[in-house]
C-alpha cells in the first residue's frame, strides 16, 4: 500500500518554492532563505507493528521511536538538530507510560545533540502510538538522496544484516556519525537506510537511480542474530534469505564509485565495518550473483507497509 500512495501523492503535489526535496526519499529537504537546508522526517510507531510493547518495556520503546528518525537523517547525511513527539497513550496508566518512553528516548537525545523542542500527547482506548518528526540540516551542500547511484558505482554497506525481530531492531545504533563523517570526507553519490529489507530497500534505491543493481550473495555481511533465527525457525529459510529480507536493521547503503570505494575499503575511519556487496549497472532491476559468476534476477523482499 505504501508504494503505491507516495507513487499517488508524488503525482498529486505541486511543485514549490520552499521544497527541494518531497515524498519518496528517506526525508523531505525545505529551503530556508540563505541558511543551509532545513531535513525533515516523521515516523510513527505503533504497539502491535512497530514492536511489542509488554515484551519491550517503554523504555526501548522509546529509543526506537527517536533511532529509526536519527537513522533516516543518517541516510541523508544530515545532522539532527530538534524533535517534536506526538502520543496517543492508553488512557490506563498514561502518565507513568509517557515518563517511560522519554526516560528511554532523552538519553538519546542528549548523544546526538537533538533538543525536545515539543508536541503533543493524548490519550484514548486504543495501544500506543507514537510519532517522532526530527529536523536536521544538511552543512556539507551535498545531501544524500536516493537517486544519485550511477552505473559502475559500487555498493557499500555498514554493519550486518538479518535476524533483527531478536533485538537489534530496538537497540540498533543510528549511523549519524558515520554517515556525517563519510559524506565529509568522500564523494558519496547515494544512500539509503535498510528499514524495511536489504534487497527491498536496495531496489528503491536502484529504481530512484533509473539504474540496476547487482548483488553479490556471498559477500553479503550476515548477522549472527539471522542464523540464530534460522535455526530457531527451522522453516528452510536460510541466514542469506534473513540477510536481505527482514528488515529493521537499519545500516546504510551507500553508492561510491569504484575509486572510492576502495579509499572507504582501505580507511579505518570508522568504528563499524564497511563491506562492498557488489554494483550498479544500466539495466534496470535487482540481480544477484552467486559463487558461481552467474546472473539471475532477484525478487526484492522486504517488510511491505
Amino acid at each position: 500500500m505504501e508504494s503505491e500512495f507516495i507513487r499517488w501523492l508524488r503525482s498529486r503535489l505541486a511543485p514549490h518554492p520552499n521544497l527541494r526535496l518531497g515524498p519518496g526519499d528517506d526525508a523531505a529537504i525545505l529551503r530556508l532563505g540563505d541558511r543551509a537546508e532545513c531535513v525533515v522526517t516523521v515516523d510513527l510507531l505503533s504497539d502491535g507493528v512497530d514492536f511489542d510493547f509488554a515484551q519491550a518495556g517503554a523504555g526501548r520503546v522509546g529509543r526506537k521511536s527517536l533511532a529509526v528518525n536519527l537513522s533516516d537523517l543518517a541516510a541523508m547525511a544530515a545532522r539532527p538538530l530538534a524533535a517534536v513527539i506526538s502520543l496517543a497513550l492508553p488512557r490506563t496508566g498514561a502518565l507513568t507510560m509517557a515518563q517511560g518512553l522519554y526516560e528511554g528516548l532523552l538519553p538519546l537525545a542528549e548523544r546526538f545533540h537533538v533538543a525536545i523542542a515539543g508536541g503533543d500527547t493524548n490519550t484514548w482506548g486504543g495501544q500506543l502510538v507514537i510519532s517522532v518528526t526530527l529536523i536536521g540540516q544538511v552543512e556539507s551542500g551535498r545531501p544524500l538522496l536516493r537517486s544519485g547511484a550511477q552505473p559502475g558505482d559500487q555498493i557499500l554497506v555498514t554493519g550486518s544484516f538479518g535476524g533483527s525481530i531478536l533485538g537489534k531492531h530496538l537497540d540498533f545504533e543510528p549511523r549519524v556519525a558515520e554517515a556525517l563523517l563519510l559524506n565529509e570526507q568522500y564523494a558519496l553519490h547515494a544512500g539509503i537506510d535498510v528499514s524495511d529489507g536489504l534487497s527491498l530497500d536496495l531496489s528503491r534505491m536502484a529504481a530512484e537511480s533509473s539504474c540496476g543493481a547487482v548483488l553479490e550473495t556471498g559477500a553479503v555481511p550476515i548477522a549472527p542474530a539471522a542464523e540464530e533465527l534460522a535455526n530457531r525457525l527451522a522453516d528452510g529459510s536460510t541466514p542469506l534469505d534473513h540477510a536481505l529480507a527482514d528488515g529493521e536493521d537499519f545500516e546504510l547503503i551507500l553508492a561510491v564509485s569504484p575509486k572510492v570505494a576502495r579509499e572507504i575499503l582501505a580507511d579505518r575511519l570508522l568504528d563499524v565495518p564497511v563491506t562492498r556487496i557488489g554494483e550498479f549497472v544500466d539495466e534496470p532491476g535487482l540481480w544477484q550473483v552467486g559463487a558461481d559468476g552467474a546472473r539471475q534476477p532477484l525478487v526484492p523482499r522486504g517488510y511491505e507497509h
